[in-house]
């Protein structure tokens, strides 16, 4: 992809596609960008529903040669600040070097007949940067099962600071399948990073 000192041609294009705030998601983008190349994007528009509201939101994740751009957009309905349903648009600029983990979970329709490089149904894209870690603990156990004693507690560490699902029947193939190149072009810039 190239630059065009602002978005890339085809990022904004997606962006408008989304039909969610355009001006506002690209304006929000462009700042954080900073007339850095885009090298690989994802846009992912998600619409949910509270109580008998609709809500939407959308996800632009926008990789540099140096930076992984994190861009939310969330739509909130009139309240006590406002008359008027209003947007609020952040975004977060992580360096590579600081991204520890890219995990990609793929859900295969026919796993017996998958073939290498087929399309998926769905693909879960986690990142790490350690900004937000989680830990799950449950009590610890010797495995007697007469045994009463307090064997204190085990569990997880994991960093999962953005979580991103797309899935064929609500996103399209084409998002899934962008998904997994923005994936794998994340992984290729951790891999050659410097600490």
């Amino acid at each position: 992809m190239s630059n065009d000192a602002t978005l890339a041609p085809r990022l904004r294009a997606d962006i408008e596609r989304s039909g969610y705030y355009p001006e506002l998601v690209s304006d929000t983008l462009d700042t954080a960008l900073a007339n850095e190349a885009v090298v690989a994007y994802v846009v992912h528009h998600e619409a949910t529903f509270d109580h008998d509201e609709l809500r939407r939101h959308v996800t632009v994740l926008a990789l540099t040669p140096t930076r992984l751009i994190v861009g939310h957009t969330d739509e909130h309905p009139a309240d006590e600040t406002s008359s008027h349903a209003y947007a609020t648009a952040s975004t977060e600029a992580v360096r590579i070097e600081r991204i520890d983990s890219v995990v990609v979970t793929r859900v295969a329709a026919d796993a017996a007949k998958h073939k290498r490089g087929a399309p998926v149904r769905e693909v879960v894209l986690t990142i790490g940067w350690g900004a937000v870690s989680r830990i799950d603990l449950e009590p610890a156990s010797c495995g007697d099962p007469q045994c009463d004693a307090d064997h204190g507690y085990t569990g997880t560490a994991s960093n999962d600071d953005l979580a991103l699902r797309v899935s064929e029947a609500a996103d399209g193939a084409p998002v899934v399948a962008q998904t997994l190149e923005f994936a794998a072009a994340l992984s290729q810039a951790t891999a050659h990073r410097t600490r």
